[in-house]
């Protein structure tokens, strides 16, 4: 794999880094993302590639199931990063489809940190389960589990909302917030309100 990683390194020399020169250049001496993007580990989501993003224009941050967890410093060093010193002017959460995190909900698990870090998406699951009738077929219970991943979307962003540094910069109109939910399906970013 190592190998593969190596040659990867190669052809996005060539084909990207040499043609972009004076860009990874002016990188070398700092950054100026205009957003954070909270999203999911999964290796079948990678942020820059689904928004046609370059090197430098997204600060990410990914984590199991894009949880904005309320006691977390790893997690709040990089918000207090992206917000006070990067000015960032937007913050997005985003979400997707067939999320494992998501799915975890539903199981009795035996891992020790897992059921521990997906407890913070318990709420949107919640929420969804008191507004839709127990699912009947495999249909029904795909749309409850997008259901539940579009809310744990919009829970995470009343979490972003409980940071004094968030909520000071957006009462000044310095950031905004948006949820966004990936379709691996189609390829397909939608916002969230």
């Amino acid at each position: 794999m190592i190998d593969q990683f190596i040659e990867g390194n190669k052809t996005f020399i060539k084909e990207d880094f040499e043609k972009d020169r004076k860009r990874y250049s002016d990188l070398v001496q700092s950054q100026s993302p205009k957003t954070l993007w909270i999203g999911c580990a999964d290796s079948r989501i990678d942020p820059e590639r689904v928004t046609h993003a370059k090197a430098g224009e997204l600060f990410v941050h990914r984590n199991i199931a894009n949880i904005v967890p309320l006691q977390d410093w790893n997690f709040a060093s990089v918000l207090e990063y992206a917000v006070a010193h990067l000015k960032v002017e937007n913050i997005v959460i985003c979400g997707h489809s067939e999320c494992g995190g998501i799915k975890a909900l539903d199981k009795e698990m035996q891992d020790s940190y897992i059921p521990l870090w997906i407890n913070n998406a318990r709420e949107a699951q919640i929420r969804v389960d008191a507004k839709i009738p127990p699912p009947k077929n495999a249909e029904e219970e795909k749309k409850r589990l997008t259901e539940i991943e579009k809310e744990n979307v919009r829970l995470q962003i009343e979490h972003l909302r409980t940071y004094p540094i968030v909520k000071k910069a957006e009462e000044e109109n310095k950031v905004g917030i948006h949820g966004l939910y990936y379709y691996l399906e189609t390829g397909i970013l939608e916002e969230l309100r």
